[in-house]
């Protein structure tokens, strides 16, 4: 097994790292800028305050996105597992 395979495994497995985390760290940077900006206006310096939004935040992220982060999980997963004879031939 070369380094370019290697690399490029590592490579898709970032990358779909990534597009699962996304929908739940944007719905959290949306909701602490907007929380930032209630308090902000409101001139309110409670730091647990944007705590709990957060968290709702994320749990509904998760629900709604769940099905298609078992779906790229999963054909992720059926990919490696079906490049495995191509990658012990490769030696």
């Amino acid at each position: 097994m070369g380094i370019d395979v290697f690399s490029d495994i590592t490579h898709q497995a970032i990358k779909v790292t990534m597009l699962i985390a996304s929908p739940m760290l944007f719905g959290a940077l949306f909701m602490g800028i907007l929380v930032s900006l209630f308090q902000a206006v409101t001139q309110i310096n409670e730091q647990t305050l944007s705590f709990i939004p957060k968290i709702i935040v994320i749990v509904g992220a998760l629900v709604i996105c769940a099905p298609w982060m078992s779906d790229t999980l999963t054909d992720f997963t059926r990919e490696l597992i079906i490049s495995i004879p191509k990658l012990v031939a490769i030696r």
